[in-house]
């Protein structure tokens, strides 16, 4: 990997707004540790959209699953080749991904409703079919049809741009594995309390100290450490979670980028998972 290689962390929505903006942090390894260049708050899926298509190079992680379940994808008869199901997938509005969902749980036991894909348990993920808290069925479908029209490179997915590499990044993996179940956010100002703020300290911490199993360790301005600290919305730690983690999987390399072998070349895989 070349020192000033271009990392990209994103914390996403699926309906970005000025209250709730998609956030990049954007960044490189230099001597060791990763160095938070900045981070850019995007508004609208057409801007997201935009950035994508810059001329540039990037290796990112983006908070979005990037697959659906197999079992989901056999029962419902759609395409079980990746890029084909997800123009299908793309093509569906919103109500009828719910109604859809909606009844293939309803014909499920107690317990069963959801199906999950090979990942979710190593990373402790939502389902992707999930439709509320938190919407990651209207993620996946906002986020990643757009990755593919954009046509970078998905590793084990689809055959892109090389030189922009997207991968699915999940910060809650990272964030479990330095405060355990302690949370750290939330968009409820009546959650914001100051135990979640102390938390977000001792979690940035922790990444500055390089004490997760990635061993990545992350270097920050005062100033940036003061707004990851007061962002209650946990929104900009995310995006540096996300970052962290396509710091480590640009340190494994191509053409894997630390995705197992096995992966299921239809769901995806959580890197560093």
């Amino acid at each position: 990997m070349q020192p000033t290689q271009t990392l990209i962390g994103c914390d996403f929505s699926s309906s970005p707004s000025r209250r709730k903006p998609i956030v990049i942090a954007t960044g490189c390894v230099a001597q060791g540790r990763v160095l938070l260049a900045g981070l850019e708050r995007i508004e609208s899926l057409d801007g997201f959209e935009h950035w994508l298509h810059q001329e540039r190079a990037w290796l990112g992680a983006f908070d979005f699953p990037f697959g659906l379940p197999r079992e989901l994808v056999a029962q419902l008869g759609w395409p079980d080749q990746w890029a084909e199901l997800i123009r299908h997938y793309a093509a569906l509005s919103r109500p009828e991904i719910r109604r859809t969902f909606a009844a293939f749980c309803a014909a499920r036991p107690v317990g069963q409703k959801f199906v999950h894909r090979a990942t979710d348990k190593p990373a402790g993920s939502s389902p992707s079919m999930k439709w509320v808290n938190p919407p990651v069925a209207y993620m996946l479908h906002a986020g990643v049809p757009r990755l593919l029209a954009a046509g970078v490179h998905l590793p084990g997915l689809h055959q892109g741009d090389a030189r922009r590499v997207a991968l699915e990044g999940y910060p809650g993996l990272l964030a479990r594995e330095l405060l355990g179940q302690r949370p750290y956010k939330s968009d409820d100002k009546a959650k914001q309390t100051p135990e979640r703020l102390i938390a977000r300290k001792d979690l940035i911490t922790g990444l500055e100290l390089g004490r997760s199993r990635l061993g990545q360790r992350l270097k920050l301005s005062h100033a940036q450490r003061d707004a990851l600290i007061d962002d209650a919305s946990g929104d900009t730690l995310d995006a540096v979670l996300c970052l962290l983690q396509a710091a480590w999987a640009a340190a494994q390399g191509a053409p894997r980028y630390g995705l197992p072998v096995a992966m299921d070349r239809l769901e995806g895989w959580v890197v560093t998972a």
